[in-house]
């Protein structure tokens, strides 16, 4: 079978009669209308006549309805089974057509190769601006290919991708070409198979992109570190207004990270967290991030693990926010109780716009059941705090002092006295001291026993403080993730100018890749380490534009290296030999502009900070306190001298 080229294929429209070409003599006398409506039936029937001469020669069946819809602006083709061929076909026809604006192809098995044939349509095709690619198994292959048309197509408004298998390596692909394009508006990449990192590229993404206003990750794999990143890049997103990150099992570590972004940022207005594994403690940390923010207006929380607890939270915060804008929060299955109900009226009285969509009257708050007090300790207890020992308790029933006693004189003893043990308590201690049913207690396991109970309790204790200390060391970690991510997606912190690179141009865009986020828990900002060098990439850099609008492309150029540590080996004539650069591509001396190389200085200077004038004085003083030693010592050798003499 012969192969076929766009431009072979759309030379055929010249075997048709133009449109302008005369037919008859009578066609003088037809108005502009008419001409008009010749003109657009035979540029139909050129598109039609087209297609059904692509199908033969690529050998597949035509499509009807594409045949009969030729005058309507969307083309909705889904779970037509065109395959890569019958898509190779439609895309022929399709190049040089001016009216559809909408193509749906969802469920129609075209593959990879099917997608590189939509690519190279919509390099000449201008017209289409919303594509549904959707269940399509395009994999990594297909990736890959609509990744390079996003970077050139000008024409795309949105595009869904939904259930097409892509995996973390391919989230990489859409990060960098959405980098870039700043037209597409919707995205949906839900139904595949991003985890952790595919997480961190995704929020690389967000971080970089100043367009995307629709974003759609439901029924992924992001969770834990892939959450967190990803919620960093939403805290410096300027754009993001609707975000579905339902079924990812975000977790509680998640929670805690979006609410951080949530403090930050002011343009999301829908969140959608079904079904992520949260916690009434998972709410209460999205709950402190909602007491900053003044823009999110629809909160789904749906399908989680909440109780009454977390609802209460949630309205509760918004009644001590003034200033927030929810309007709707979904808790659809959590069942309330009259408290919460009365608490949501209230909060309405202040806040009329507020829906909270509830599973019913009838939950209750959930409570641990009261411990069972041991009857022993509270015998000891008594005993304590009126400063008396067992035989004084029981030396009016044992009076031979052998601290055994009758169970009927025993539990009379107890139940005249002022011990506050309730009946069954009393059989139970009974029980415990009379083991063998002989019918006499011994008493002297009270005494026993009192040791054993302080060891139980100092072991208690000891565990709950190591879980409130393992808990805390958990947020920490996750926000000094979350930081560390933040840092490596900010413009700032993720541009390497090389010494002798470009100048700052603050009067233009800065063009800028974010670090790749797996590297955030390598990154250690530390007070001390002001001049370290972050482990940055080359691959992932670029640098601000030179006056031009082209950015500029990183090479393999000496000047541009992956750092690990200071660089001592870069002799660039164009940075100053007294001062440092930072990792952040900062330098750390605001008068490095106006400083003058020395032609006596060394390339060892150049990653370490000049030697400030304070030093020398340090070392004086240490001079001075050592002569005042030495001067203690001749003063106490001359002492000992005159007291010999004397």
């Amino acid at each position: 079978m012969s192969t076929l080229s766009f431009e072979s294929l759309c030379l055929k429209d010249d075997d048709f009669p133009s449109p302008t070409q005369p037919q008859d003599t009578e066609d003088e006398f037809d108005t502009d209308l008419e001409s008009d409506e010749k003109e657009e039936s035979n540029k139909q029937m050129s598109i039609s006549e087209l297609y059904l001469q692509a199908c033969k020669l690529v050998g597949v069946v035509p499509v009807s309805y594409f045949v009969r819809n030729l005058d309507s602006t969307t083309m909705t083709l889904n779970h037509h089974g065109l395959g890569p061929l019958g898509c190779k076909a439609l895309a022929i026809a399709l190049v040089s057509d001016m009216h559809i604006n909408t193509l749906e192809l969802a469920d129609s098995d075209i593959q990879a190769e099917g997608a590189k044939y939509l690519v190279e349509m919509l390099r000449a095709n201008f017209t289409i601006q919303h594509l549904n690619l959707s269940n399509n198994h395009l994999q990594s292959a297909g990736a890959e290919y609509v990744a390079k048309m996003l970077l050139d197509n000008i024409s795309l408004k949105s595009i869904k991708l939904s259930g097409n298998g892509f995996t973390d390596d391919d989230a990489k692909y859409f990060a960098d070409a959405l980098s870039t394009n700043s037209r597409i508006k919707e995205l949906d990449l839900s139904h595949n198979e991003f985890c952790g990192k595919g997480g961190e590229h995704l929020g690389q993404l967000l971080a970089n992109n100043e367009g995307l206003e629709v974003l759609d990750l439901s029924w992924n794999h992001l969770r834990m570190k892939g959450a967190v990143a990803f919620s960093a890049g939403l805290k410096v997103n300027m754009m993001l207004k609707y975000l579905d990150l339902s079924w990812n099992g975000f977790g509680n570590e998640g929670a805690l990270a979006m609410g951080e972004a949530l403090k930050f940022n002011n343009t999301l207005v829908h969140l959608n967290l079904n079904n992520n594994r949260l916690t009434n403690e998972g709410v209460g940390m999205l709950c402190r991030g909602l007491e900053f923010n003044d823009t999110l207006r629809v909160l789904l929380l749906a399908y989680n693990s909440l109780t009454v607890e977390g609802a209460l939270a949630l309205v509760n915060v918004v009644k001590n926010t003034p200033k927030t804008a929810l309007e709707e929060i979904n808790i659809c299955n959590v069942l309330v109780h009259e408290n919460f109900v009365h608490l949501l009226e209230v909060t309405c009285q202040e806040h009329p716009g507020l829906d909270v969509q509830y599973g019913g009257v009838g939950g209750f708050i959930s409570k641990k059941p009261p411990k069972r007090v041991d009857p022993m300790k509270v015998i000891q207890d008594y005993l304590d705090q009126r400063k008396l020992r067992l035989w004084d308790f029981f030396r009016n029933i044992d009076k031979d002092g052998t601290m055994r006693v009758p169970v009927a004189d025993f539990r009379k003893a107890v139940q005249q006295s002022s011990i506050p043990l309730e009946r069954y308590q009393i059989e139970e201690l009974i029980q415990r001291l009379d083991r063998d049913r002989t019918g006499m207690v011994d008493y002297r396991g009270l005494a026993d026993t009192r040791k054993q109970m302080m060891r139980d309790h100092r072991r208690q204790l000891r565990k709950v403080e190591s879980r409130q200390k393992k808990e805390k060391q958990k947020s920490d970690r996750i926000l000094k993730t979350f930081q560390s991510a933040v840092e490596a997606v900010t413009p700032r912190s993720s541009m390497v100018i090389s010494p002798g690179g470009a100048k700052d141009d603050s009067g233009g865009p800065q063009h800028f890749s974010a670090t790749p986020l797996s590297s955030w828990h390598h990154i250690v900002m530390s007070n001390s380490s002001r001049y370290s060098v972050t482990n940055l990439s080359s691959e992932h850099v670029h640098l601000p534009m030179l006056g031009g609008t082209t950015p500029y492309r990183p090479t393999s150029s000496p000047a541009i290296r992956s750092y690990s540590q200071p660089n001592l080996l870069d002799d660039s004539p164009r940075s100053a030999p007294d001062k440092s650069v930072s990792a952040q591509g900062i330098r750390s001396d605001p008068e490095m502009g106006h400083s003058k190389l020395s032609p006596t200085a060394n390339h060892l200077t150049r990653s370490r900070p000049a030697l400030n004038g304070k030093q020398p004085e340090v070392k004086a003083k240490t001079k001075k306190a050592k002569k005042k030693k030495t001067t203690k010592h001749v003063n106490k050798g001359s002492k000992n001298s005159t007291q010999a003499v004397k």
